[in-house]
């Protein structure tokens, strides 16, 4: 006999369409265990483990691509040396790899994603629509890609994270964000939560291009399949209503009514039944300290981490 109920039946089509959504590619921390005792770039006393290891990630991650389209350059870089119309979930799992591997990866795990990332920048040069050079390794671009991604995640967990940051922990996120932005020579690199913000918001460069376009009409409507699209859907809308008004009337983008509650929906759901993110679990692992109270991680380690994790206790 079948007891399931709709409503389970609904949230198991919302959790298998978002690890559709993100989950390809090699596991960024396949080798993490080789490092044991490293704590990567923040550790398990940082805020971006608490932030980037809730479900409102998956939200920040739309965001943030949302916000980098918002620079004609960005996006020129983008329409002109990116796969992302044939690959449609490519840029959406690379910058999730990216993301876990610099957030929850060792030390050395940390320094291969940025390098990778250096090296896939380092050709990515051309001239945009309104007539301005880019080099998508140059400090001031960098500084975009790495801020907008830095605050959308930030946003999206104050928006609909577990339990919203104080102003001193929002700051202290900010200041550990920034150590990542340097490793790619990036600049500026705010460290307070407001003036990151504000530097997005405000940004000078901010304008409607036609790559910029062309980027937010695949992101609306990517050619996804019918049960991945429509969750993509409820968090696109999630994402595109905590824009700042200036970055939503350049992009063209509208927020729904109601999309903040779809929004802390949708994460309740994913919290509840994925629990918090496997990749913070194996680096608590990995750097050999108890799990946090409070936080349920509901996905099963890897025997081997398992195997470490019953004898830390």
């Amino acid at each position: 006999m079948n007891l399931r109920t709709p409503v389970d039946h609904m949230t198991a089509r919302v959790v298998a369409a978002t690890n559709g959504l993100f989950s390809h590619g090699p596991d960024p921390l396949a080798r993490t265990l080789e490092f044991p005792g490293d704590p990567g770039r923040f550790g398990p006393d940082s805020v971006s483990w608490r932030v980037i290891g809730d479900s409102a990630v998956f939200i920040g991650g739309i965001r943030a691509l949302l916000v980098q389209a918002a620079h004609p350059e960005v996006a020129a870089g983008v329409a002109d040396h990116s796969r992302y119309r044939n690959d449609p979930l490519g840029r959406l799992s690379r910058t999730a790899a990216y993301v876990t591997a610099t957030t929850f990866g060792a030390g050395p795990e940390v320094d291969d994603a940025v390098g990778t990332v250096r090296r896939r920048h380092r050709p990515v040069v051309g001239l945009s629509a309104r007539g301005r050079t880019y080099d998508a390794d140059a400090p001031d671009l960098a500084a975009w890609v790495h801020n907008s991604l830095a605050e959308s995640f930030l946003v999206a967990y104050q928006h609909y994270g577990d339990r919203p940051l104080a102003a001193a922990d929002a700051d202290r996120y900010a200041r550990e964000q920034a150590t990542l932005g340097a490793l790619h020579h990036a600049t500026p690199l705010p460290g307070t939560a407001a003036a990151l913000s504000a530097w997005v918001a405000d940004h000078p460069d901010v304008a409607s291009s036609p790559g910029q376009r062309e980027a937010i009409d695949f992101l609306r409507r990517p050619p996804l399949p019918l049960g991945v699209r429509d969750v993509y859907g409820l968090l696109f809308r999630a994402a595109a209503v905590t824009l700042p008004p200036r970055i939503q009337a350049a992009i063209g983008v509208r927020p729904s009514p109601g999309a903040e509650t779809v929004g802390r929906t949708v994460t309740h759901l994913l919290r509840g039944t994925l629990g918090a993110s496997p990749s913070w679990r194996l680096a608590l692992c990995r750097v050999g300290v108890p799990e946090p109270a409070g936080v349920r991680f509901r996905q099963p380690l890897p025997p081997e981490a398992a195997a470490r994790r019953a004898a830390i206790g």
